[in-house]
């Protein structure tokens, strides 16, 4: 039997005494959705809504603030001055684009853990990732098929954003594959939700890829009950890792091994409870 734990770690914005701004496109003066917002060093800040609009504590009046949007440049601003965000697009070198169809006769799970124990955390506007390394036995199902992620929402349904990373050469997150948001919604209670990416017929990489899951902290996502937080709640494995990747307060943090040690001398990180199903 799964054992479920929920850990709320308090993620609420006061209502009063708040800087309000909206992120626009910087060319086309169009408003920007579901921006990460991150105070900057911090795991604190906020997503802009469907309307660009935004809101944060005056507490943090003083910080910098940085802005992170796929497909424009990052922009970071005093807290002070961030009433208008003006959003720089980036151009796109594309590729040359080889279409080789998935047949789909064949697939594989990979990334399951054996660890029964699942946790729930509010953590913020962190973007959390799993890595799935390369094994030259995808070689016959070298296609992602679907992300499958496993939620547990208190709302009737929520929204959350799934980002798909490659990997630099130092070994962290790097450019996003796809150059689109992939917003999901999910339902109500403890449920896996399966993402279909056969349309986009992408890849393993051959270093392996980052699969990350991001909180949006907006309106239709808050829950109040005797305290605000907002779902979904991601579910977490407890396992032993030599490191994992988070990004939070603008930049991507890497915690090392000797930093997080058992009693063992193992690493033990609550990893987002991900896998992956490959196809031909």
């Amino acid at each position: 039997m799964k054992i479920l734990i929920t850990i709320l770690l308090l993620c609420s914005i006061s209502t009063f005494a708040q800087i309000k701004g909206v992120v626009k496109d910087s060319l086309s003066g169009q408003p920007i959705p579901y921006v990460n917002i991150s105070v900057e060093n911090e795991n604190s800040g906020t997503t802009s809504e469907e309307n660009g609009t935004f809101r944060l504590p005056e507490s943090i009046n003083g910080k910098n603030v940085i802005f992170s949007a796929l497909g424009f440049e990052k922009k970071k601003v005093k807290a002070s001055k961030a009433s208008e965000i003006l959003l720089k697009p980036i151009d796109y070198q594309l590729d040359e684009v080889i279409v080789n169809n998935s047949l789909g006769t064949k697939q594989r799970e990979i990334g399951q853990t054996e660890n029964t124990i699942l946790q729930a955390f509010d953590n913020g506007p962190r973007i959390d990732t799993k890595y799935f390394p390369y094994h030259p036995s995808y070689k016959k199902t070298k296609y992602i098929k679907q992300v499958v992620i496993k939620t547990d929402n208190a709302l009737e349904k929520a929204t959350l954003k799934i980002h798909l990373y490659r990997v630099d050469e130092a070994g962290f997150p790097s450019e996003e594959i796809l150059h689109k948001d992939l917003l999901i919604t999910v339902k109500k209670g403890t449920t896996t939700t399966k993402i279909d990416l056969t349309k986009y017929q992408i890849k393993i990489p051959k270093n392996g890829i980052f699969i990350g899951i991001e909180k949006l902290i907006i309106e239709s996502n808050k829950w109040e009950k005797a305290t605000i937080s907002y779902q979904p709640l991601l579910l977490y494995n407890r396992v032993d890792r030599d490191f994992f990747y988070t990004f939070s307060g603008g930049k991507w943090n890497r915690v090392n091994k000797q930093e997080n040690l058992d009693a063992f001398g193992r690493m033990m990180i609550y990893e987002p409870a991900i896998h992956l199903i490959l196809t031909n």
